[in-house]
């Protein structure tokens, strides 16, 4: 299963990341990434460079995760932005769309991963149990 990702969405998706994986010291008020969440980054960062191709559900489920994270770092970066200047100021439009294009990446990976567990419920006749999402393979 391939799901497409445009240059702003990976852009958003790369720069999630770096902040995560960046991360030393938290700014005042804000709390530090646990460390599963650098893991995710670490595993997700050298697939930023186009496309996903996603093989097993486990795969997908694992990629939903990571972007998860992301997508729950920009929309906090958008509210403290907005709050903090103006709906309208350049920072907080930049944060929008930072926030929009992973939201929209992670949308379509929940899309595929209902998609996947649909086919395997349909070809074995039963749940997707963890088994099952790691060894059933789908092609692209």
């Amino acid at each position: 299963m391939i799901v497409h990702c445009n240059f702003e969405e990976l852009t958003a998706l790369k720069a999630g990341a770096r902040h995560i994986m960046d991360e030393d010291a938290p700014e005042q008020g804000m709390v530090a990434a646990p460390p599963e969440a650098r893991e995710r980054m670490a595993l997700l960062m050298p697939r930023l460079g186009g496309d996903f191709s996603i093989t097993t559900l486990a795969e997908q489920r694992s990629l939903h995760r990571a972007v998860t994270v992301i997508v729950e770092l920009h929309r906090i970066e958008l509210e403290v932005t907005v709050t903090a200047t103006h709906p309208a100021d350049e920072g907080a439009v930049a944060a929008y769309f930072d926030f929009a294009h992973a939201l929209s990446v992670q949308s379509r990976l929940a899309e595929v991963g209902r998609e996947m567990e649909a086919l395997i419920e349909l070809v074995t006749g039963g749940p997707a149990t963890d088994r099952l999402a790691s060894e059933f393979v789908f092609p692209d």
